[in-house]
């Protein structure tokens, strides 16, 4: 089951002044974990289940329940807690850790969040997600989208899903009997002088985007391929860029 909360509770439990007064490090966090648990309040609601025989794929952008970190616009500080980022909902999910329900959280008030990765296949690292302020359509300017680069340029990747349902039902079905969640991957660089570029990650397409940045001679540009490395591409070139300025 999951939980609405109402951020606007939360904002009329917690006070600025009740802040101003946690005076030592156990009493800040104390005050944050009140802060969370306060985001726990709210009417019941249901998670809506497909009909067919499962679902393959996935609506989220991590499956895991990751350590999160909201950011509100409050200000208000708020303890770590498991988060999941429901990218065909376009919501946040929160898993309390004294309940065994997940919550749905009413992120109204929440400008961005990070998602601690454990060691893997990578070094153990943070996933940083944004509100899509410079989104061409304005529709998309509430979505998160993940910043893989942030410097004088920076490099976005936009999640995006779609649910296609089951067809195994009359006469002229596909036979189908499996929902289906399709990703599609939008990458962008934003450029200092705030225009958005769509770019596939590929040095012709990010050379185009981005001339001034000379990345053909760039160390590693030639065989990057990840997003990873492109990150690591960008932040050498883009450092440099900045301190020749």
């Amino acid at each position: 089951m999951i939980l609405r909360i109402s951020l606007a509770l939360a904002a009329a439990l917690l006070t600025t002044s009740a802040w101003a007064q946690q005076g030592s490090i156990s009493q800040a966090g104390t005050a944050a974990q009140a802060n969370v648990d306060a985001l726990v309040n709210g009417a019941a609601a249901v998670l809506p289940r497909g009909e067919a025989y499962g679902t393959i794929g996935t609506p989220y952008a991590d499956n895991r329940w990751l350590p999160g970190h909201l950011h509100m616009t409050t200000g208000v500080p708020l303890a770590p807690i498991p988060l999941k980022y429901d990218v065909l909902n376009r919501r946040l999910l929160m898993m309390p850790l004294n309940r065994k329900d997940s919550l749905l959280l009413d992120d109204r008030r929440v400008t961005s969040f990070e998602l601690d990765v454990p060691a893997g296949l990578q070094p153990a690292h943070q996933r940083v997600f944004r509100r899509f302020l410079e989104a061409p359509e304005p529709s998309q300017r509430t979505e998160y989208v993940e910043v893989l680069h942030a410097g004088n340029y920076t490099l976005l990747k936009r999640f995006g899903k779609k649910l296609i349902k089951a067809d195994y039902q009359g006469a002229y079905s596909s036979g189908e009997r499996y929902d289906k969640i399709d990703d599609k991957v939008t990458y962008y660089l934003l450029r200092p002088d705030k225009k958005l570029e769509p770019v596939k990650l590929n040095l012709k397409e990010l050379q185009a985007a981005a001339p001034e940045l000379k990345l053909k001679g760039a160390p590693g540009a030639s065989q990057a391929k990840s997003e990873a490395e492109w990150a690591a591409v960008l932040a050498a070139v883009d450092t440099k860029a900045a301190n020749t300025k």
